[in-house]
């Protein structure tokens, strides 16, 4: 008697062959068969006489068979089962394409059900390849809501029906992790009822009911995991740090422009968070150009200021030498030594005010790290950027000289050791993948090491503190999504633009309107302006045939329709220094215009480029397209974004349109969740849930409850030690997902 861990090959019927394929759709065991559940349902639950039958219709018949014979046609080399089926009302034909088994399968007097789509030849009508079973037989694969599964070669879904359908009666042993007591309250089935609602309903109420409870089953356990994690971060220690607002009110007054009303709000909360003992867990969730980095810089600065160390976090060597240059210029006046620490930099920048003698200081001290081989990037107005040997730079972090460190995932190598971390940012969290963003979260609890031992450091004694954390995304969260999948963090909001900025015009342009294009790009770079074409990368298999692509369109252009002008070429096979210098050029106006794959999604601000050509836009979702458009309309000038496509189909259209009509990353955004589910939006290896329960993301009020019911559990149980089997389903959940 076979059990729920029952391992698959033991039960009868389960070959090798059938385990492999098994194996392949993740099912190991009984019980990884019992939850395999349909996509969808075909729909066989009318049965009519034979005489009712109309082409067209997807129908359910009876009857006995009253004939049946095997047709070659030797053209195509295709064998053909044809089968007469007869009832009291008159006959029709089945007929099966490649199967020759089914004539011995249904004899002459067999009776039989079929079910399937009606068509019609000159010898009238016929199903083709219906679903057929015994009609003495309990419906399976006839005869009522017929699931149809995920599949994989060698396995079918009539073959999982039968397997389920004998396996079935073992849900009743499986406890459920659900208390009885909430099922009752929302009018949920048990478990073992919803897996038979699920496998075979009678109909589509019962698979409705069953789809709900698994999705609540699921977004209950991650709305736990969520809580829990933000209980276990906030009994952690942290430092304090105070809001000295009068250094922040003459920082943000020497800037050339005043902060939005986001901007401000999110800084102010992210001030409060940082004056608590409890570390921050905080996601600045904002738009494609409304203003994160500064926020960021402004959390930091605080920081500093208190006399703590900072690190940036980003994906790429790009954008942390960006963020770097960019914080520099910013800090340019406040007495702070900033460090760049990649794979192929390792930088130091001292800002300072122009008369202070303690910056003076700073930059006699730290200009002996200079690797004498290596010639100053600058030195103007007493400021400073060296080249240092990768110790050399460690020993100025460990010893607290750097107030800030910015880099990629290097500066949380094992190597480096920091004196007073107190603030951990990181940009773009969502492209460091789910096991680099649960190693740095665990990471930045033992960042700080030498902290934990050294009772004189500014933690103070034993002090076990760990650094505030503050994330950033540029990819607007549907607030559907922020509920389900950012409960653990705090969210502040940049949905406001910069006054001066003007909205980018965006347009749909098809293979007619090309040399229209063409020629409003060359009156642009006649008015002294720039332009990116852009192929985007559609999966990292694909890079080298995008690089082809991309180095055929650079020639193409270069030679055919701009031989005039100067181009340049950005991909991700460069070298980050050969990466730094196309776009050094292209910033200094070396180049007019910039043919560029994906890694122009992030990391490039040339405020004098206007003009952004997208190619192939019909294969890639909104919000990434939104990115690529965030390339330009970063400076005074008015831009525009021409969305490239070869499809005319009127979805295509009416999709793209959306760019057409917003602006705004966070409209755009939900547009996208809509358009294409949560699974693509999130990428489903990303989401880590099954697929019931990313179909429910979009309901808020199923979030709501559950994140109601599990508030509840945990107020009652926090360690789950009266809910062992949510506990299990948790752990289960944390082996397939990671939360921030």
């Amino acid at each position: 008697m076979p059990t729920l861990e029952t391992p698959i090959e033991k039960i009868p019927k389960i070959n090798p062959k059938y385990r492999k394929a098994l194996g392949k759709l993740g099912i190991a065991n009984v019980r990884d068969l019992l939850f395999h559940f349909p996509f969808r349902y075909d729909d066989y639950s009318e049965l009519l006489p034979i005489s009712d039958l109309s082409a067209g219709e997807t129908s359910t018949v009876e009857g006995e068979v009253a004939a049946s014979r095997q047709i070659r046609t030797w053209k195509k080399k295709m064998r053909i089962a044809e089968v007469f089926i007869k009832d009291g009302s008159g006959f029709v034909r089945a007929v099966w394409f490649n199967q020759p088994f089914i004539t011995n399968s249904l004899p002459k007097g067999k009776m039989v059900r079929l079910s399937g789509k009606v068509s019609l030849d000159k010898n009238g009508l016929f199903f083709s390849n219906p679903a057929w079973e015994n009609a003495t037989r309990e419906p399976t694969n006839t005869a009522g809501l017929v699931p149809v599964y995920p599949e994989t070669e060698g396995i079918t879904s009539k073959w999982l029906r039968w397997q389920i359908q004998g396996l079935l009666r073992l849900a009743k042993k499986i406890e459920d992790p659900i208390p009885e007591k909430i099922l009752e309250q929302l009018h949920l089935p048990s478990l073992s009822s919803a897996l038979k609602y699920i496998h075979f309903p009678q109909n589509p109420q019962e698979y409705i009911l069953a789809q709900k409870r698994f999705a609540f089953q699921e977004m209950l356990a991650l709305q736990i995991a969520s809580l829990k994690i933000r209980s276990t971060w906030k009994k952690e220690s942290a430092a304090k740090i105070p809001f000295d607002e009068k250094s922040i009110q003459n920082f943000t007054k020497s800037l050339p422009f005043e902060l939005t009303g986001a901007q401000k709000k999110a800084a102010m909360q992210i001030f409060q968070d940082l004056e608590k003992p409890q570390p921050m867990n905080r996601l600045l969730n904002g738009d494609v150009g409304s203003g994160k980095t500064l926020v960021a810089a402004l959390s930091a600065l605080s920081a500093i200021n208190a006399g703590f160390q900072v690190s940036l976090m980003a994906p790429t060597e790009v954008l942390a030498r960006q963020h770097f240059e960019s914080i520099s210029k910013s800090f340019s006046n406040q007495n702070t030594t900033i460090g760049l620490l990649t794979n192929s930099y390792k930088m130091i920048n001292v800002c300072h005010s122009e008369h202070s003698e303690e910056s003076r200081k700073n930059m006699d001290d730290t200009s002996k790290f200079r690797d004498s081989s290596t010639p100053l990037r600058s030195a103007q107005n007493d400021k400073m950027v060296l080249d240092i040997k990768r110790e050399e730079l460690l020993n100025e972090i460990r010893a607290g000289k750097i107030d800030m460190i910015i880099g990629t995932h290097a500066i949380i190598q094992k190597d480096v050791r920091f004196k007073n971390l107190a603030l951990v940012i990181v940009d773009e969290q969502h492209r460091f993948g789910v096991m680099q963003r649960a190693y740095l979260q665990q990471e930045i609890k033992t960042i700080n090491d030498p902290v934990k031992t050294d009772p004189k450091s500014v933690h103070g004694a034993g002090g076990l503190k760990i650094p505030h954390l503050l994330s950033m995304t540029a990819t607007p969260i549907p607030r559907t999504l922020s509920l389900a999948f950012f409960g653990n963090l705090d969210i502040s909001v940049l949905d406001e633009m910069p006054k001066n900025r003007k909205p980018i015009e965006t347009k749909i342009i098809n293979e007619k309107q090309r040399e229209q294009v063409y020629e409003f790009v060359r009156a642009q770079i006649r008015s002294g302006r720039q332009a990116f074409v852009i192929f985007p990368l559609v999966e990292e298999s694909k890079a080298l045939s995008e690089l082809k692509a991309a180095t055929a369109e650079h020639k193409r252009l270069s030679e055919n329709i701009f031989p005039d002008l100067s181009l340049g070429l950005l991909h991700g096979k460069l070298k980050s220094s050969e990466k730094e210098k196309v776009m050094d050029d292209f910033k200094n106006k070396k180049f007019d215009i910039l043919v560029a794959t994906s890694v122009v999604e992030v990391g490039i601000d040339v405020p004098n480029a206007t003009v952004i050509i997208i190619e192939d836009t019909e294969r890639f979702g909104l919000s990434q397209l939104h990115q690529f458009r965030g390339r330009v309309g970063r400076g005074e000038h008015q831009s525009y974004c021409f969305l490239f496509t070869g499809s005319s189909t009127a979805k295509t259209k009416s999709r793209l349109g959306a760019l057409e009509k917003s602006n705004s990353g966070f409209d755009i955004a939900q547009k996208d969740l809509e358009l294409r589910g949560p699974g693509q939006f999130l990428g489903t290896r990303q989401s880590g849930l099954p697929d019931i329960t990313m179909e429910n993301i979009a309901n808020v009020r199923l979030i709501e409850i559950s994140k109601k019911y599990a508030e509840e559990i945990i107020n009652d149980d926090p360690d789950l030690e009266n809910h062992p089997l949510l506990a299990e389903e948790i752990g289960n959940l944390n082996r397939s997902i990671h939360l921030e």
